[in-house]
């Protein structure tokens, strides 16, 4: 049985990846794993010229491309998919000079992202430094009473990156009064109150919430009342 038509495209040139025990039709070598079609006969990698070339299989664009434009001389390699009734692309055979070469550009290339994402990470920790101590400032401006070390606690946990935390929002960035309270208030429940063994007991969230209110706002009244008196 022949095999089937291999896609062609001009200029550039199509090895398959055979699937029969096929015997080359120049020098009588076999069965081939990779073969060219010349007018519909099989052909080994030698006999087409092609048996300096390396495989490359697919996955990485960058090194596939950079590989293929170094390299003089250069074939698509395909599989036929008898399920799907076509040929799919399995990589490319390019020079292994020009692999070589493609290889190093790719390496420096993730080194440079290795760099810059190093960068990033110490611009973002600097960043949230300062963050998690302007959050902590305006925390003691309003619960004046509240201890220093809460403070920078509170604000820490509230400003966490990628926690989704209110001092995460748009709201929290911004320092607003509103979500400065609500990050003292979460504090205050899960750490004042017994609230996580509330909910832990089974008691809805909107229960517990309601009996350790009182506890909450006992604790805020005490960290307010404590900077006023001492105003």
């Amino acid at each position: 049985m022949a095999l089937p038509a291999t896609p062609h495209s001009p200029g550039r040139l199509v090895v398959v990846q055979s699937l029969k025990r096929k015997r080359c039709a120049g020098c009588r070598r076999g069965p081939l794993s990779l073969l060219v079609l010349e007018d519909g006969a099989p052909r080994c990698l030698d006999c087409a010229d092609l048996g300096h070339l390396v495989f490359l299989p697919r996955g990485d664009t960058a090194l596939t491309r950079r590989s293929r434009e170094g390299s003089a001389l250069s074939a698509v390699v395909v599989r036929f998919n008898r399920r799907k009734s076509r040929y799919e692309r399995q990589g490319v055979l390019v020079e292994e000079a020009a692999l070589v070469r493609a290889e190093a550009r790719c390496l420096a290339d993730a080194e440079a992202r290795r760099r810059r994402r190093a960068r990033d990470a110490r611009r973002r920790a600097v960043e949230d430094e300062r963050f998690a101590v302007a959050f902590a400032a305006e925390i003691l401006r309003l619960f004046p009473g509240c201890p220093a070390e809460r403070a920078r606690a509170i604000a820490a946990h509230a400003s966490v990156r990628g926690s989704g935390r209110v001092g995460r929002s748009a709201a929290g960035r911004a320092l607003t009064e509103g979500a400065v309270i609500s990050a003292v208030v979460a504090a205050v429940r899960h750490v004042d109150t017994p609230y996580d063994q509330l909910l832990m007991s089974g008691v809805s969230r909107y229960e517990a919430r309601r009996r350790i209110t009182p506890a909450v706002e006992s604790v805020l009244r005490t960290w307010q009342e404590a900077g006023e008196a001492t105003g």
